[in-house]
């Protein structure tokens, strides 16, 4: 463990562009061997707006990476922070724990508050109008949604005290998590439910993105399946019933669009109806 956290406090950025590059490419590639839906749809026409939105969020995120450093830095030096107030720990434990917490405020709160915030959810909107979910899916976030996520996982640095080793491990697993939760793959069904119980699975996050409420407010994690559990916010619904997209903004056309896209979160709110 100390040798893993090491080699995460000194990625180099290269090796930080290959957990992207190669997750994005083992689920491309598992989507065309065990794909939990046929694809009916131009993968590569349907992935264009999903790695324009890809591209923004790089932009947008490796200058502001310099915040995360200086915030961890300040925290040490002032011991502030959740982990800096807990007990000695074996490291395994201490890693464990400021994953959990950094999912907890960087993903899952981040998650939540933009379903329940108006404008938020109209920012969030872009991730949801996707008609067919693969693993392109997992990045595709308006530039206001990058900001909003970036404030939140800072917030998460500054709370939970982690050094630049966890938050760089951090990084690297909520990346590849999303693009492995988001992915077109079809894992045995009592694997899925077993991993679901652990880490947000598949079957677990595609709930989520079920077109009607209440299952599109549910099952908000990334990595860890145990915050969806604890706030009850955790659902279930086969497979075999889910719709993607969302029902207030039904036209697929726009929703492929870059430009439509851009707009969307400036359109007027319009009220979700909710599936009996």
């Amino acid at each position: 463990m100390e040798a893993i956290i090491d080699y995460f406090t000194n990625i180099p950025r290269e090796h930080r562009s290959l957990f992207f590059v190669g997750g994005i490419t083992l689920f491309w590639i598992l989507e065309g061997i065990v794909p939990l839906y046929s694809v009916k749809y131009k993968k590569w026409r349907h992935a264009l707006p999903n790695f324009f939105f890809t591209v923004t969020t790089i932009i947008i995120n490796l200058p502001l990476a310099y915040f995360f450093l200086v915030t961890s830095d300040w925290t040490a030096a002032n011991n502030f922070g959740i982990l800096n107030w807990l007990p000695a720990m074996p490291l395994w434990l201490y890693v464990l724990v400021g994953l959990l917490f950094l999912d907890l405020i960087g993903a899952y709160t981040a998650h939540w508050v933009e379903h329940k915030v108006k404008p938020f959810w109209m920012i969030h909107l872009v991730h949801h109008t996707d008609h067919n979910v693969d693993t392109t899916t997992a990045n595709r976030h308006h530039p206001l949604e990058s900001i909003i996520r970036y404030v939140f996982t800072l917030l998460g640095v500054f709370l939970v005290g982690a050094p630049i080793g966890i938050i760089m491990l951090y990084q690297s697993l909520s990346v590849v998590f999303s693009q492995f939760n988001h992915a077109n793959i079809s894992l045995p069904r009592k694997v899925d439910k077993l991993l679901s119980y652990f880490i947000v699975s598949p079957d677990m996050h595609k709930v989520h993105h079920h077109f009607v409420l209440p299952y599109t407010d549910s099952n908000y994690g990334n990595i860890f399946a145990v915050w969806d559990r604890l706030f009850g916010t955790y659902m279930e619904l086969d497979r075999d019933k889910i719709q993607y997209g969302v029902d207030t903004f039904p036209d697929e056309v726009e929703n492929a669009s870059i430009v439509g896209l851009l707009k969307q979160p400036f359109h007027k709110y319009r009220k979700p109806t909710t599936q009996g």
